[in-house]
């Protein structure tokens, strides 16, 4: 596979996670602020199909195809915004990985309340607390690995 080919599926699925990580945030933190249990239930339901449809393949692609392109443009990995860029993609990824759980119970969570016509339970609320305060760490670290994407040095590459 060529470089330029790496580096657009690179952007593409950047783009994707990115975008899907922060919709699907929004979204859900809106519908939770609602209280609407009906509308909590949906939501949550359609932000794990969203991670599941978008964001698992494209957290899988983007070291995938990252690596590749160093490997191809004999950048090594200890190169210090690689270095730094893998290091916050780690980090994100300890975050994301509990709020996958926290999003799958919750759902569990809103739906089971929904079917019985009751309110969601203290535990719906605090599950929902750390998923939002993973969340800070997580897209802090994507906005900074994307500003090292964007304002790395590569030797003989113009700026």
């Amino acid at each position: 596979m060529s470089y330029l080919t790496l580096k657009t599926l690179h952007l593409l699925s950047m783009v994707l996670l990115f975008g899907t990580g922060l919709g699907s945030a929004y979204y859900k933190w809106m519908a939770d602020r609602s209280r609407q249990v009906a509308h909590i239930a949906v939501t949550n339901r359609q932000v794990v199909l969203a991670d599941w449809s978008f964001t698992t393949p494209t957290v899988i692609l983007q070291p995938i195809s990252g690596v590749a392109m160093a490997y191809l443009a004999d950048i090594p990995l200890t190169t210090p915004w690689l270095a730094i860029s893998l290091g916050l993609y780690c980090l994100a990824g300890i975050c994301w990985l509990p709020v996958v759980c926290l999003q799958i119970r919750m759902q569990k969570l809103a739906e089971a309340a929904l079917a019985s016509g009751s309110p969601l339970p203290d535990t719906y609320w605090r599950m929902a607390r750390w998923w939002f305060w993973l969340g800070v760490p997580a897209f802090t670290a994507m906005v900074a690995v994307v500003t090292l994407m964007v304002f790395k040095h590569v030797p003989g590459v113009a700026s």
